[in-house]
């Protein structure tokens, strides 16, 4: 009985559910479905212009270039012509307008992926050019913008700044990442019967697309099926933006009456989809002598494209981020989301909140060398505190801070202060290579801005043999919800994870779902499964009562084994004898998160349901004659609560570190003059490689419970890690301040190149001159 007391599948490192499918090359993506007999491929004909009409297009060369069976414009669209999220304001295909290079204007159908790329190349297309709006910055100063600018301010700042006896102010821009997952954007419709239309499509939103393609053929959503097994990647970049590829390659099969798969070329991929927004920043902040913040006000504009899609939920949780970990008691912040011609920024991992937290570190950074402090130091004198300067600028009490203790525990762990006397001593004796060193804490707030997304279901089918198969409504993008899913199900069920399986999502199957994002994902639809597998425990429970005798509370599931009334018996053979006595052995379940509630027009509320910590320290080596870096070291400590599965989410903390930086130092987006992104490859965008990982690679879990009934106590894993990498970009910061002795503030913004390196070490060398 002690073994079943300590019987446990939940909180136990699990190999991902598809591990050996994806290590023999044997799990199905989208494109890898086989296909239907006359299938037929698709692409998309993209706008030369940033911004211009155009009357007419000749096509006549598209559709007689080789194996073009349709060729199809807005006109063709038999519904509505938009997928966007929120706004109506994003077109399937443009219809007279063009508002970024790279937006799509026709749609080809052709025999073969090659024809229709080949054949959507030939168009003729007479434009009127109109003036372009391509930065953030000339969208505020043309108040172009996508939807209202936003506003939250907290006590007095104009009063708090008068009494501040130090200000600091300046301005920093952050750019915007490409998601670059490992498979691109595809959809395969296939048309059924009676108007039946069914969508295999790599999306993080089933029901979203379900919508839109609905929308689009002019038809109800129970016309419309979207299933997606697994996806090769999304961090947001198929939350929204897979809607385009969903309709165009549904609208192609009604018209043709034939199967139709579009996918995506990566060159196109990236033309025509959204990134991480990027920001610019104006911030000014008082602060006293020791390094307390007493007043901030930032302006923040994000470049948002030309379209609204999530720009709005995105600034708004950059505005709830910007305290990060610090108590700011009057604060003035302003978001906007400026309208330019280019690609229509989206969700990526983090949604806003990096953007919002890395300006208040930026600043803290900043008042600790004005002050000739250790930075680490002022961010812990401006923590949020335990039982005082706990209420958030939009009115949530915390109530888990663990910051202090998580941040102690790394400093000591890491030998912080030893290294940083180290690091001192190195730097003074080297005059070409600097080493920086720095800590950078995280809370991130967990849950969909939006309320009414917090909620989850999933069905539960026991079968007579005793295997198990969960259906939820979230995705599998590679981050192992399935595996954690699968593993409350075994859980609650008292089985093996083995006998366990999760099948495709699947509108069809669960309806009205939430996109798989804002790290919620276990959290929701574990809870709803867990929800669905109690309800047949229950009725297992009062069966086996019933039989062998004794309380049904009692009866207790573990191990593969049913133990009641003094016995066991295999779970199987309780599950076979419940059939023959006609006991339902499948159960739907349902979750929605409690408590929250959101004011978008005061921006106040409880937006979260709990904040995951964390903290990193990292060390970095530049070379100031070239510019060029290296990360040395990592230490890195993360609050998952009681972690579902510490072996997948240690993958996440490491996966997101490497990401985050990749934002922060080496992916430069860039569009030249004309508006083209010019960084739409691999070969000119540069994503972190094995080689860009630190050697020392410490990575470990904090010990910690959740506060919140979240699923057995766990903290998402998803976003918040992303933050972490905030250590890399200051620790280079740090290396070019050492060149100054520490006492001059290198105006480094991000991603923090090569280039942006020497600029910030000429600045530093012309201010100590």
């Amino acid at each position: 009985m002690k073994q079943m007391d300590a019987w446990a599948e939940v909180g136990r490192a699990r190999k991902h559910e598809s591990a050996e499918l994806h290590v023999r090359g044997q799990a199905t993506y989208t494109d890898d479905i086989a296909e239907l007999a006359g299938t037929l491929h698709a692409a998309l004909g993209l706008s030369a212009r940033a911004h211009a009409r155009f009357n007419t297009i000749d096509l006549e060369p598209v559709r007689a270039s080789r194996g073009v069976v349709a060729v199809l414009t807005a006109s063709d669209i038999p519904g509505i012509n938009d997928c966007g999220p929120i706004v109506h304001d994003d077109p399937i295909l443009a219809d007279g307008l063009v508002q970024y290079v790279g937006q799509p204007l026709f749609i080809v159908v052709a025999d073969s992926h090659d024809n229709a790329r080949r054949a959507a190349r030939l168009a003729v297309v007479d434009y009127d050019d109109l003036p372009a709006i391509l930065t953030p910055q000339a969208a505020r100063a043309a108040a172009s913008y996508v939807l209202p600018p936003m506003r939250l301010a907290r006590g007095d700042a104009a009063q708090a700044f008068a009494r501040a006896p130090h200000t600091v102010k300046g301005e920093l821009h952050v750019g915007g990442q490409e998601q670059f997952y490992l498979e691109g954007q595809v959809a395969y419709a296939i048309p059924g019967e009676d108007r039946g239309m069914h969508v295999y499509c790599s999306t993080q939103h089933p029901s979203e697309m379900q919508h839109v393609v609905a929308h689009a053929l002019g038809l109800h959503s129970h016309h419309v099926t979207v299933e997606c097994r697994r996806m090769g990647g999304g961090f947001g970049g198929k939350e929204s933006q897979s809607a385009l590829w969903a309709a165009a390659a549904a609208i192609a099969a009604v018209r043709t009456g034939r199967p139709v798969k579009l996918r995506a070329d990566r060159d196109d991929d990236m033309l025509v989809t959204g990134k991480r927004h990027c920001f610019h920043y104006e911030y000014e902040v008082g602060y006293d002598i020791e390094g307390r913040i007493l007043a901030a006000r930032v302006d923040m504009v994000s470049r948002a494209g030309y379209s609204a899609d999530l720009s709005g939920p995105v600034a708004t949780r950059a505005v709830c981020h910007f305290d990060n970990a610090y108590y700011l008691s009057d604060v003035e912040i302003r978001a906007a989301c400026g309208k330019t011609n280019t690609q229509s920024n989206t969700a990526f991992r983090g949604f806003g909140g990096p953007q919002g937290a890395i300006a208040i570190e930026y600043v803290i950074d900043e008042i600790a060398r004005n002050l000739g402090r250790d930075a680490l130091d002022i961010r812990r004198l401006n923590f949020y505190g335990k039982d005082e300067r706990k209420t958030t600028p939009y009115g949530q009490e915390i109530v888990d801070n663990v910051i202090h203790e998580l941040v102690a525990e790394l400093e000591t762990g890491s030998d912080y202060r030893a290294r940083r006397a180290a690091l001192d001593d190195y730097n003074r004796s080297s005059p070409v290579l600097k080493k920086g060193l720095a800590l950078t804490p995280v809370k991130f707030g967990i849950a969909f801005n939006v309320t009414h997304l917090n909620q989850a279901g999933a069905l539960v089918h026991v079968y007579v043999d005793g295997s198990i198969l969960v259906n939820h409504g979230g995705t599998e993008m590679g981050q192992g919800i399935n595996t954690k899913v699968m593993q409350v199900v075994a859980h609650e069920l008292g089985v093996e994870l083995g006998r366990v399986r999760a099948t495709a999502t699947d509108t069809s199957k669960v309806a009205n779902t939430s996109a798989t994002a804002a790290s919620t994902g276990a959290d929701l639809n574990g809870k709803a499964a867990q929800d669905a597998a109690r309800k047949i425990r229950a009725r297992l429970a009062d069966f086996a009562a019933s039989q062998y005798g004794g309380d049904a509370a009692e009866v207790r599931f573990a191990a593969g084994s049913v133990f009641v009334g003094g016995l066991s018996l295999p779970f199987e053979e309780l599950v076979a004898k419940a059939y023959l006595a006609r006991v339902q052995l499948w159960s739907d379940g349902f979750y929605a998160t409690p408590g929250l509630h959101w004011d978008p027009k005061t921006m106040t509320g409880r937006p979260f349901s709990y904040f995951a910590y964390g903290a990193a320290v990292s060390e970095v080596v530049v070379d100031t004659l070239t510019g060029e870096w290296k990360l040395l070291r990592v230490d890195a400590l993360y609050d998952a609560g009681r972690s579902l599965n510490p072996a997948i989410d240690i993958g996440q903390v490491e996966g997101g570190f490497i990401q985050g930086m990749g934002w922060l130092t080496t992916e430069e987006l860039w569009w030249n003059p004309a508006g083209k992104l010019m960084t739409h490859a691999p070969s000119t965008y540069k994503i972190p490689a094995v080689s860009d990982c630190p050697e020392d690679f410490r990575v470990r879990l904090f010990d910690n419970a959740n506060v919140e009934d979240s699923i057995h106590r766990s903290k998402a894993v998803g976003e918040p890690p992303l933050l972490l990498p905030f250590s890399v970009f200051f620790a280079i910061r740090d290396a070019i301040s050492s060149v100054g002795g520490h006492r001059i503030n290198p105006p480094l913004n991000a991603p923090a190149t090569c280039e942006e390196i020497l600029d910030a070490i000429a600045f530093v060398e012309a201010a100590r001159a």
